[in-house]
């Protein structure tokens, strides 16, 4: 199965280069690419990719903006969304994530964490760049105060804290699963588990909730 893809990148160079890396692979085809955020937005709600690949910074709508109006809160059909950035900032990252991205990356990530992260995020999973997600979520975690509950709806099961743990360190279902010596169907039963349990949108949002209540160490 071909995982469709939209690039969106203010700079040429930066935006071919990321097209002819996913071009090259098997399963993946870049069906469109935009120059700025109001064409990334544009393009994607006509021709519905399974993933955007947008930048943090470009003119009109920045990614955060983008991601905001593709997979936002309230968005009835939301699309995923991965940013990308030269910039290894916070208060980006935070953005990002918390506009409901599936995955973060810094542009010299390399080829193949590129492919993961838009594996990923087709199937959905998210990954977050492995050098920043400890530092990140923790810093997210410290700073300002959550709007999210820091209890559960419903306890968690020992293998749902189990779970828990492995995803807020950017383990995928299918890692997860390997990990705990449970069938990947499983894996993906106790990730749905947690986001009912404790209203999130998403495996971020329980990566973050994980470092909030004190469950992952900073």
């Amino acid at each position: 199965m071909t995982t469709r893809v939209l690039v969106a990148d203010d700079q040429d160079l930066v935006r071919t280069g990321l097209s002819m890396i996913l071009d090259a692979q098997p399963d993946i085809e870049v069906v469109g690419q935009a120059a700025d955020g109001k064409a990334a937005v544009e393009l994607a709600h006509r021709l519905r990719p399974d993933v955007c690949l947008v930048d943090i910074r470009m003119p009109g709508l920045d990614g955060i903006e983008v991601t905001e109006l593709l997979a936002g809160r309230g968005v009835a059909d939301p699309i995923a969304v991965v940013v990308i950035t030269t910039f290894d900032l916070d208060e980006y990252v935070h953005g990002a994530l918390r506009a409901g991205a599936r995955g973060f990356l810094l542009k010299d990530a390399g080829p193949e964490l590129l492919v993961q992260a838009v594996h990923a995020a087709a199937v959905g999973d998210a990954l977050i760049a492995p050098n920043i997600t400890r530092r990140l979520l923790a810093t997210l975690a410290a700073g300002a105060s959550s709007k999210r509950r820091t209890q559960p709806i419903e306890p968690l099961t020992q293998r749902e804290e189990e779970v828990l743990k492995l995803v807020a360190v950017g383990r995928t279902n299918a890692e997860i699963a390997a990990e705990l010596f449970i069938s990947l169907t499983t894996a993906k039963t106790h990730v749905a588990s947690l986001l009912a349990k404790i209203g999130a949108r998403n495996r971020v949002e329980i990566a973050m909730w994980a470092y909030d209540t004190g469950r992952v160490g900073h």
